[in-house]
């Protein structure tokens, strides 16, 4: 049975790589905790996010996310809160000062917490209007009514792990220590890039329709 959705395997793994790989939100978050925390605190970012996945994966699996596209309140709502949290996170980055940090004694920086690091990686996926759309569509073109439960646990598995093992490379490259002794001294305008990136994004969301496949 496996043999024959290996082609629909294929194309729909093919397809949530070019989606990860495209920058976004998750993608500037996660580099931000890993250029200005720590490699430990990126990969939190990343499993935060991958987890916010699994959000998506449930309610359109449930038939929530065909209802929330189609009720015009509830995508707003969905919509302005995740575009108001990415706004949020971006308005503290600006607001981020120049400071002495060392990034090559770890006993010298101020990291985040780990409830935070996931927090982060996890809300701003979890409430991207834009990634629920991008799961609506493309899982809407590879399910039916009939799909074998073991058929739609791959799908979920594949979009999950390609997810996780992306960022989380994400965190390991832009946490490297060489990298981040580069970023010494100007890791606020670090914070203050991708805090202007992330208020851009989440202004853009609030333009999304709830038509768009993009």
């Amino acid at each position: 049975m496996l043999i024959d959705y290996l082609p629909s395997i294929l194309a729909l793994t093919g397809i949530q790589m070019v989606g990860l790989i495209s920058p976004g939100p998750d993608f500037a978050v996660v580099v931000r905790n890993s250029l200005v925390y720590s490699r430990k605190t990126g990969i939190l970012t990343a499993i935060g996010v991958a987890s916010g996945i699994l959000v998506h994966l449930a309610y359109i699996l449930l038939g929530l996310g065909i209802l929330i596209s189609k009720t015009v309140w509830l995508f707003q709502l969905f919509k302005y809160s995740g575009a108001g949290y990415l706004i949020y996170i971006g308005i503290k980055g600006l607001q981020v000062k120049k400071n002495s940090l060392n990034y090559g004694d770890t006993r010298s920086r101020k990291d985040i917490l780990p409830l935070a690091a996931f927090r982060v990686g996890f809300l701003t996926n979890a409430l991207n209007a834009k990634c629920m759309l991008f799961f609506l569509s493309i899982l809407s073109a590879f399910l039916t009514p009939n799909e074998p439960g073991i058929i739609i646990f791959i799908y979920g598995a594949i979009i999950f792990s390609t997810t996780f093992i992306w960022f989380c490379l994400v965190a390991v490259c832009f946490s490297h220590e060489r990298l981040r002794l580069l970023f010494n001294n100007i890791h606020h305008w670090i914070e203050r890039v991708t805090g202007g990136l992330l208020i851009l994004l989440g202004t853009r969301m609030l333009f999304v329709e709830m038509d768009s496949q993009e």
